[in-house]
């Protein structure tokens, strides 16, 4: 930025970094890699267009940043003859590989690289030579971090690679192999949720999170690729749920229904899937008519298990739909059809779970506990960590109703610990309007510590869709809560406490709620009426 803001003010005399233009010359900085050539070239560019205008015409920066100092030697006259400077001292197979890798977007790994770009004159036991060849030149940069080597290419130099993959007729051929390595990755992944190596499935697919959307957005594009774009983003329906992507997953799955009209099994689990990701988000005008279209396709071809799945996401919508009696007749529906299929997965986990809050909502304690065992013993025997975040939710709401707040905090604190692991939103905003309602209860209440978490989670909420789903079963707890703050709060205090949980970010909250800061840790309380002299606090409620 420094640099920016130096050669700007040599072509702008009097431009100076301000707080009315720092975060524009951030972005424009960010987007030219910091390259100090692209930023001397952008900063010439200021004659005629601001900083907001440069950013926005940067789709194509190699045609935008020509001129420069015209005493600087002519190599360095536009950015793209600067980068073929560079590129004219590397070997040809060299070339290749740097206009092959352009496909990636963000990091990537050595394998992936090797399936990618191998062939048609280059072999897949060459790419770890010219890869390294490529570090060395500084065309590729080698990301640090734990376990498997990744790499990545600055904006700048991956569009110079894809101008050469274009002019050589082989970026569709790469793209489409593109897609089929991240095809890959997600059905593996689809895998290996349901296990042991949950956590790390998690933290893979998020690594390649880029390259997924990249991969989704060819299928989308290219005519003919309709059945992969289904395929994949049904496949990554444990991304989307596990680890706080509803919104994202809505918008690919959304794109691909449209364009594959036809009744085809990649059709019939994208249906579901859309179907369960809008009931998360209290969807339900669009999640019933989804998943009653999937079920109705499931028994016009067939597809036993896609039947499964729409009858037991018809019990979700169900069950926030107020329905918990027809939830439970569903789930116990769903549940027949997968043992009978012999399906045993994190969503079968899941329709246990659910059958579990189904009961406990009508009063069933009894029958809830039973599903909420098996939930338990299933997840310890198989490593499964995911699904028992929930059914920790699930025990501490029904140990909660038995009186015992002691054991119901410290379920819902573990159930908030492994949801945050997978950064599920859906799962630690449950979690943390139970521990406000319960910090609410017994001889350690802290009304205001309890408004304090019921901000934080109304903040998260809103990232996630409708709170509660819109479900008055749901939002019981939470009302109870709010009602017992207010009733012993001032006005001021319940504000306060409200206010000061809304600015907090994921992490701060959740290590407050998990009680890593308490009074006298340092941790900050909101100012309690005689603190400020009895000076009314500005705001309103929520």
């Amino acid at each position: 930025m420094l640099l920016f803001a130096d050669r700007a003010a040599a072509v702008l005399p009097g431009f100076r970094l301000e707080p009315g233009n720092r975060d524009g010359v951030a972005l424009l900085c960010r987007r030219l890699d910091g390259i100090p050539l692209a930023l001397e070239l952008a900063a010439g560019r200021l004659r005629a267009l601001s900083v907001e205008q440069l950013t926005a015409r940067l789709e194509d920066r190699f045609r935008l940043l020509t001129g420069g100092d015209r005493t600087a030697p002519a190599r360095h006259h536009t950015l793209r003859t600067a980068i073929g400077w560079s590129h004219e001292l590397c070997t040809m197979k060299e070339r290749l590989l740097w206009a092959r890798l352009s496909v990636f977007a963000g990091g990537f790994d050595l394998d992936s690289a090797e399936y990618v770009c191998a062939g048609h004159g280059l072999d897949a036991d060459e790419v770890l030579e010219l890869v390294e060849s490529l570090v060395d030149k500084s065309v590729l940069e080698r990301l640090d971090g734990d376990g498997t080597a990744r790499f990545r290419m600055l904006d700048t130099l991956r569009e110079y690679g894809a101008h050469w993959l274009r002019a050589g007729g082989d970026r569709p051929r790469l793209l489409r192999r593109h897609r089929d390595w991240y095809l890959g990755v997600a059905s593996w992944g689809e895998v290996e949720w349901f296990g042991p190596r949950q956590a790390e499935t998690a933290e893979r697919t998020r690594l390649a999170h880029a390259n997924l959307r990249a991969a989704l957005e060819f299928s989308l594009a290219e005519p003919g690729e309709e059945q992969p774009a289904l395929v994949l983003a049904g496949t990554l329906w444990y991304f989307w749920v596990g680890t706080g992507h509803l919104g994202e997953g809505r918008h690919w799955l959304d794109r691909a229904l449209a364009l594959a009209p036809e009744p085809t099994d990649a059709r019939a689990k994208a249906l579901w899937v859309t179907g369960y990701l809008a009931t998360l988000q209290g969807d339900l005008h669009r999640a019933r008519p989804v998943l009653e279209e999937c079920r109705r396709q499931a028994l016009e071809t067939g597809d036993d298990r896609a039947l499964a799945y729409a009858v037991h996401r018809q019990g979700c919508a169900a069950l926030i739909g107020d329905e918990p009696a027809r939830a439970a007749e569903l789930f116990e529906e769903a549940l027949w059809h997968y043992d009978a299929l012999g399906e045993l997965n994190s969503n079968v986990l899941m329709a246990m779970f659910e059958l579990a809050l189904a009961h406990l909502f009508q009063g069933d304690e009894e029958n809830g506990l039973a599903w909420m065992e098996r939930v338990r013993e299933t997840c310890e025997e198989h490593g499964e960590q995911w699904a028992y975040g929930y059914c920790l939710y699930a025990m501490a709401f029904a140990r909660r109703q038995g009186g015992d707040l002691r054991l119901a905090r410290s379920l819902a604190r573990e159930s908030m610990r492994l949801n945050h692991l997978f950064r599920d939103l859906l799962g630690i905003v449950l979690a943390m309007d139970l521990l406000a309602l319960l910090a609410t209860e017994g001889p350690d209440a802290d009304l205001s510590e309890a408004r304090v978490l019921q901000g934080a989670a109304h903040r998260l909420w809103r990232a996630v869709g409708t709170p509660f789903f819109g479900s008055r079963s749901f939002n019981g707890p939470h009302l109870e809560g709010e009602r017992r703050a207010r009733d012993g709060l001032t006005e001021q205090e319940y504000e306060a406490a409200f206010r000061l949980g809304s600015r907090l970010d994921l992490d701060t909250a959740v290590g407050r709620a998990l009680g890593d800061g308490g009074p006298g840790s340092g941790r900050e309380t909101p100012p309690r009426s005689e603190d400020r002299g009895g000076v009314p606090l500005a705001g309103q409620r929520e």
